[in-house]
């Protein structure tokens, strides 16, 4: 490998907020917030929206959008009955 083209290669928290589930991993993400991990050494914290812990493909947990609600207002505004 060339030196000094590639990113740092670190040890990194992910965090999902939704699901309060926190994994360690490496990564080249890097954030300004930092979290004392289990092992009592402090790391990077990513913050994510979505993680296995509360995607629904993974939890078996299916949201149910309120479909027929909304193709009944697009039907009205666009003068479809």
């Amino acid at each position: 490998m060339k030196p000094d083209i590639h990113p740092d290669y670190h040890p990194v928290v992910f965090r999902d907020r939704s699901a309060d589930f926190a994994f360690l991993t490496r990564s080249t993400a890097t954030s300004s917030e930092t979290i004392v991990w289990e092992d009592g050494n402090t790391y990077p914290l990513i913050t994510v929206d979505v993680s296995s812990a509360s995607h629904p493909f993974y939890t078996g947990k299916q949201r149910v959008m309120d479909s027929a609600g909304r193709v009944e207002r697009f039907n009205r505004r666009y003068g479809r009955s």
